[in-house]
């Protein structure tokens, strides 16, 4: 009898990882598949959130006030004193139409998870689940956040903004994004400015129009903002950080509504990313620069308008170090590695400007090759992908919280 209890004693949360995420891989995977099928744009993820609260009470977590209509807030205290550990995920889709012949393929037209967030939610109910499952042997406090909107780069702040992390006050905070360029089983991390600062930006092009069978260069704003789109990189020229470019591009072009009729207004809206303090200010210049040269040429008139972005995601040196060290039991040394930052942006940045942590890139790549780019048609990850991302913020939230 003595014997016994000190071999549970003895048993560590690591030990029975392996054996647990065995266990959680199928909920885990169908939950996914269920989240894939059905995919909502930021700040109308209602069945989502369903989905995820549902989850959350049947498991044993406390479900806390969420400042924002949609997503979640849960704790869970361990069974001893320890730190406080917040875990996020994001819930929404994009408005893409899938290509992806899968038996669970969106039902919802023109709506898309084409970035993974089906993946993060399904592997943070996962790790919800694991943590629930061993809450005897847990130290401290873990914090789940289900955000909303990180596709529109408001939902973190808005859920800032509503007092989350007054009422739910944590230490550290860590998050992992999947990535269909890496492998099942990579995770790629680095201290410091891992991804871009982001700025949406429109352009709003005014001309004289008229008939289209009298189209001139001259007022017209089709050619114009054609004009316009293919050199928005020009902007950035020679801006980067570390080996990695900034980046400027349009994702919509509109104008007109009619083939014969060169239209009076244009619309330009797309993204600036950089990553230290200066070069957004160069990069607006540059292309303030730029839009007086398109208006002379083509004899418009430009407005631009700049909406809040977010801010780069910076990474806590000492929080990055203990959290690789908590990844490389999961996936082995040789599978956590040190990466030039990347220029897509993320919204996490907002929790990390308030509270030190770390965000992970994990690989999710199909093993033939067809996965396809983030926010793409064709994008596709591999379901195990699931269990690698629940098995590492697991392993990381628990080391954190006993320190």
């Amino acid at each position: 009898m003595v014997a016994h209890y000190h071999a549970c004693m003895s048993r560590t949360f690591s030990d029975d990882l392996p054996k647990l995420l065995s266990s959680i891989r199928d909920p885990m995977v169908e939950i996914r598949h269920d989240l894939h099928a059905h995919p909502e744009l930021a700040f109308r993820e209602h069945y989502t959130t369903a989905v995820i609260r549902d989850r959350l009470r049947s498991i044993g977590w406390d479900l806390a006030a969420c400042p924002t209509e949609t997503g979640a807030v849960a704790t869970l205290r361990g069974a001893r004193p320890g730190r406080r550990v917040m875990i996020r995920a994001d819930i929404d889709g994009l408005p893409v139409t899938e290509e992806v012949d899968v038996s669970f393929t969106s039902l919802h037209e023109g709506v898309m998870h084409a970035c993974g967030h089906d993946v993060h939610t399904a592997a943070l109910l996962g790790v919800a689940d694991l943590l629930a499952r061993r809450r005897d042997l847990l130290a401290g406090e873990f914090t789940l956040i289900f955000q909303p909107a990180e596709e529109a780069l408001g939902g973190a702040r808005a859920m800032i903004a509503g007092g989350v992390l007054d009422t739910n006050p944590v230490d550290f905070v860590i998050g992992a994004h999947v990535t269909s360029v890496a492998p099942v089983g990579l995770v790629a991390t680095r201290p410091g400015i891992l991804m871009s600062e982001a700025l949406a930006i429109d352009v709003h092009l005014s001309g004289q129009g008229g008939h289209g069978a009298m189209a001139s260069t001259d007022g017209n704003v089709v050619l114009a903002i054609s004009h316009l789109a293919p050199r928005l990189g020009e902007v950035v020229d020679g801006l980067h950080f570390d080996g990695t470019s900034c980046a400027c591009s349009a994702g919509v072009l509109s104008a007109g509504n009619a083939n014969n009729v060169v239209p009076r207004h244009a619309q330009l809206r797309g993204t600036l990313r950089t990553f230290v303090p200066g070069q957004q200010g160069v990069a607006l210049d540059r292309l303030r620069a730029l839009l007086a040269e398109v208006d002379a040429a083509f004899g418009v008139t430009s407005t631009l308008e700049l909406h809040e972005g977010t801010p780069a995601v910076h990474n806590d040196v000492e929080v990055v170090q203990r959290v690789m060290a908590s990844a490389a039991k999961v996936v082995g040394p040789k599978g956590v590695i040190t990466i030039p930052p990347v220029s897509p942006s993320d919204d996490v940045s907002e929790f990390l400007n308030q509270v030190p942590g770390c965000y992970l890139l994990i690989g999710g790549a199909l093993a033939d090759g067809t996965s396809g780019m983030h926010h793409s048609p064709n994008f596709a990850i591999d379901d195990d992908a699931c269990r690698v991302i629940a098995g590492v913020l697991a392993a990381s939230a628990v080391d954190l919280a006993q320190s």
